[in-house]
């Protein structure tokens, strides 16, 4: 399922049709985007859930379904395919073929974009500024991911992350931040971090 800003929630093929001769909503007739209106619908994880523990048998109906149209078209499904590097056992079950597929890793999540910038000179800047990542993750994430790249991975609680020169608080998400001291800018939001402690 999928909803609009007016959380209108519809099956995603129907309103992927819907879209692709308008850019309309399909309840309301408001705008959703003039241009890129696929863009700018999300997906409904609460309705969809809701959805295949009132219908018996739905998710494996659909799942059978998506094998068999990649199948007939001589494809691998993409749900099937294990994550790239991992050791591929033969004797893999249908379970956890089905638990990668339902793994999703946050891709579904709104996303934000972040940059990252060092505040002093005791730390060296990451070579990758500029990060994309789920907005529900947390500023404890980002503190471990600051650290993991720095080659301190165990030292990630001496490191602060700040916004607009303002401390952040380290279970503040990614959404609270951009909400309360990013709203009117635009992405990516530049976070600048340094460490709490002199000796790093």
């Amino acid at each position: 399922m999928f909803e609009l800003k007016t959380y209108l929630s519809v099956c995603k093929s129907c309103l992927v049709k819907h879209l692709e001769e308008n850019n309309t909503c399909p309840s309301c007739q408001i705008v959703i985007h003039q241009s890129h209106p696929l863009q700018y619908i999300s997906f409904d994880r609460t309705m969809q859930d809701i959805v295949y523990k009132l219908v018996p048998r739905l998710q494996d109906n659909e799942m059978e379904r998506e094998r068999s149209f990649y199948a007939s078209k001589g494809l691998p499904c993409p749900k099937d395919v294990p994550v790239a590097g991992a050791e591929h056992d033969t004797a893999t079950t249908k379970a956890e073929v089905d638990q990668h597929a339902a793994a999703d890793y946050h891709r579904q999540d709104d996303q934000v974009n972040l940059q990252l910038e060092c505040m002093t000179s005791s730390l060296k800047n990451l070579s990758r500024r500029f990060i994309r990542c789920s907005s529900s993750a947390t500023i404890s994430h980002l503190k471990k991911f600051v650290a993991s790249k720095l080659l301190v991975p165990d030292k990630y609680k001496e490191i602060d992350i700040f916004c607009n020169d303002e401390l952040l608080g380290k279970d503040h998400t990614l959404k609270f931040v951009f909400l309360t001291r990013w709203r009117f800018k635009e992405q990516p939001i530049k976070l600048q971090y340094k460490t709490s402690t002199i000796d790093f």
